[in-house]
């Protein structure tokens, strides 16, 4: 399993309400794959709790840069 498919498993636990502990539990139990540890389950429980809700990477989430054309460059 891959590590979106982990946190979207994370902000599941979240909006059930249960806590970090419970998440861990449920996610060992359930899943025999290499799941997130302690503290990337609290980091995103923190986030949650902050309100932000996507599970996206932040590089994924920002608006990639135009390049600005300069002189050198060719049409």
């Amino acid at each position: 399993m891959d590590k979106k498919e982990f946190r979207v498993l994370i902000k599941y636990c979240f909006l059930k309400g249960k806590n970090t502990v419970e998440a861990k539990t449920w996610l060992d139990a359930e899943f025999l794959d290499t799941v997130p540890g302690k503290s990337i389950i609290k980091d995103w429980y923190a986030k949650f709790r902050h309100g932000e809700m996507s599970v996206m990477d932040i590089q994924k989430r920002l608006p990639t840069k135009t390049k600005k054309k300069s002189q050198n460059d060719f049409d």
